[in-house]
């Protein structure tokens, strides 16, 4: 008879900032969590991540699966800080003036392109 293994290691890890990645990688368990809810299969999640293994994914998921309060509960933390840097940079006057310069230079660049004809500008 075949003797099961009673444990699967988990592939993932927490980063200093608090982050839950894949190991190996800098894909975080947010971004495979996300793609899962949309319907994607683990096939379709490695083809997003290549740096991903099929069996990362897999394992990924059932950690989510099997934990999903707890998980649940970090994604909604990880959102609270994601839409707090945001709030802080929107409110950063020179985070605003950066932004403003930045768009005019595309928007020259844009428009130079058109003015020659091309149909993507050039750096």
């Amino acid at each position: 008879m075949v003797a099961l293994e009673e444990t699967i290691s988990i592939p993932l890890v927490v980063t200093e900032q608090g982050t839950i990645r894949i190991k190996g990688s800098r894909v975080s368990l947010d971004s495979i969590v996300h793609h899962f809810k949309l319907g994607a299969t683990a096939e379709q999640i490695v083809q997003s991540f290549p740096s991903l293994s099929l069996s990362d994914v897999y394992s990924s998921i059932a950690y989510y699966l099997t934990h999903r309060p707890e998980i649940e509960t970090y994604l909604e933390q990880q959102k609270a800080a994601a839409d707090n840097l945001q709030d802080q940079l929107e409110s950063n006057p020179d985070y605003q003036a950066e932004i403003g310069e930045l768009r005019s230079r595309i928007l020259r660049r844009w428009t130079m392109a058109q003015e020659n004809g091309e149909t993507t500008p050039t750096a």
